[in-house]
């Protein structure tokens, strides 16, 4: 990645780490400014990782490999430790680039409220900003404002949008958009999805006749299924997200409002235990404000390099 474009990415993450840094690693600062640590501040170090909601795995990781670079009186550089650390820990599920060479379809998928429309209309704005063309299909046909909100976001992009009426068969729907997209040669598809739960049975079924009518156009299909993940809820949401993921067939991540949470160590654990790659992350309201995960820029913003 081009120096500018990672030094545009980590002035997006500070920015959007911002609440993180203020109500938690701001008081970190000092410790991390030490050369050496005694038992007391390497605790004290460890209670603030744990309230940016890094999670336990992760800070153990890191609290003795820490412990293990003091031993015997050594100075250590533990902002340096720190960042080796959480590299190895996101790089384990690297994100597979945004490439589309034929008609590549994007299903996002996700509970109720996590602003998976909003990330639909940024996404598509982002891929027509690369100069490609995109169709987006409005899915969520069980909530009116969500087809209204798609049909903004199209104006907005530049795009086009296939919608039906209020209550109209999901499934059809997404078969009308992967036809027009391969009668036409539209790189991306992107289809929006009603928020579910994974308990509700017929919901995730839904999901299934959903693919199944997208493979009789272009049997690949769905060629990426994005969950869509609220970052404001801390933990709390990795259960029912891991389910989630195995269900429907999740293959990337995206990270929402990362930017309310006072907790975005949260994407660590996330990642760590979901075993999925984060393909964007939203840090604001903007139509730029959902970008390409990326770990160094993540970690220097986190730290605030």
């Amino acid at each position: 990645m081009g120096v500018g474009l990672l030094g545009g990415l980590f002035d997006k993450f500070k920015q959007g780490l911002k609440r993180t840094q203020e109500l938690v690693l701001a008081p970190m600062g000092r410790l991390l400014g030490l050369r050496r640590l005694d038992e007391a501040q390497l605790q004290e170090l460890e209670d603030l990782l744990l309230q940016a909601d890094l999670g336990v795995g992760a800070v153990d990781r890191l609290m003795a490999r820490l412990r293990t670079e003091l031993k015997g009186g050594t100075e250590i550089d533990p902002k340096a430790v720190l960042k080796d650390e959480l590299l190895k820990l996101l790089r384990q599920h690297p994100a597979r680039p945004f490439v589309a060479a034929a008609p590549q379809v994007v299903l996002l998928v996700g509970v109720n409220g996590v602003g998976k429309t909003t990330t639909l209309g940024k996404l598509a704005a982002h891929l027509k900003a690369r100069g490609e063309g995109v169709l987006v299909v409005a899915g969520d046909t069980f909530r009116a404002a969500a087809i209204d909100q798609l049909e903004r976001w199209g104006e907005r992009a530049g795009v086009p949008v296939i919608r039906n009426q209020m209550g109209g068969d999901p499934a059809a729907i997404a078969f009308d958009g992967a036809t027009s997209a391969k009668a036409k040669g539209t790189p991306w598809v992107l289809i929006d999805t009603a928020g579910r739960l994974h308990t509700k049975d017929h919901l995730m079924k839904e999901l299934d006749k959903i693919r199944r009518s997208l493979q009789k156009v272009i049997p690949e299909a769905p060629h990426r299924v994005l969950l869509v993940l609220d970052a404001t809820t801390g933990q709390n949401g990795l259960q029912q997200a891991e389910v989630f993921a195995r269900t429907a067939g999740v293959t990337d991540l995206v990270l929402t409002k990362l930017d309310g949470s006072a907790k975005g160590g949260v994407v660590v654990p996330i990642l760590d235990r979901l075993k999925l790659p984060i393909a964007f992350v939203g840090v604001g309201e903007g139509v730029d404000d959902l970008i390409p995960f990326d770990a160094e820029a993540f970690v220097d913003g986190l730290l605030d390099a």
